[in-house]
């Protein structure tokens, strides 16, 4: 079964994680894709063998999983490396992302898949019937990512950087829902696109 789909989208430090977890509350199924790439690269994870191919066992940690501090490094200060590291990670995550969309289309009225990097990649936009961007400025978003663990200010430039503008996410936008309004507006307008895809879905169920 063929779920309507939503694709969730926005910077890192946004605020994507917040919003999808108001939709699923509210009974949307919610497919992360952040959460897949933990999945198969974790210890036995599908793509552990190419990955030990492709960059050696140095790039595998002590416990199995790839040595994620180490990658991340690698792939932002080489391109190359990071479209090595795409080009073997990201065919999974769509497999995988496929199969946990066909069983909550089940229940759920609709998928929201969570893409970080929806507007970068060539093919989730035709994947999905709608996109939804999480929306905040770059000062937002930077003073969020610094105040995580083991980031800096650097780092989170860095990874600010290969992502696609603020201006391109909203180029590319259906909905955007702006992340620095007090919580209750922000539940309210969840709560409204929320109604607005429960009423697509339903749509496009007849045909």
């Amino acid at each position: 079964m063929r779920a309507f789909s939503i694709g969730l989208t926005g910077g890192i430090g946004s605020g994507k994680s917040t919003i999808a977890a108001m939709f699923h509350r509210r009974g949307a199924g919610i497919v992360d894709a952040d959460a897949l790439v933990h999945e198969v690269i974790a210890p036995g994870g599908v793509a552990i063998p190419a990955l030990r191919e492709a960059f050696g066992t140095a790039a595998i940690a002590d416990d199995g999983g790839l040595d994620r501090a180490r990658m991340r490094a690698l792939a932002f200060s080489d391109p190359q490396a990071r479209q090595r590291l795409e080009a073997i990670v990201h065919p999974q995550v769509r497999v995988l992302s496929d199969e946990r969309a066909a069983a909550l289309a089940a229940t759920a009225p609709y998928v929201m898949f969570v893409i970080p990097l929806l507007v970068e990649s060539g093919n989730w936009r035709e994947r999905v019937r709608r996109v939804l961007v999480v929306d905040c400025s770059e000062a937002t978003q930077l003073a969020r990512v610094c105040a995580r663990p083991g980031m800096d200010a650097a780092t989170a430039q860095a990874i600010m950087r290969t992502q696609a503008t603020r201006q391109a996410r909203l180029a590319a936008a259906d909905d955007v829902l702006f992340n620095e309004a007090p919580l209750a507006q922000l539940e309210a307008c969840v709560a409204e696109l929320h109604e607005r895809y429960v009423a697509l879905a339903r749509d496009s169920g007849r045909g």
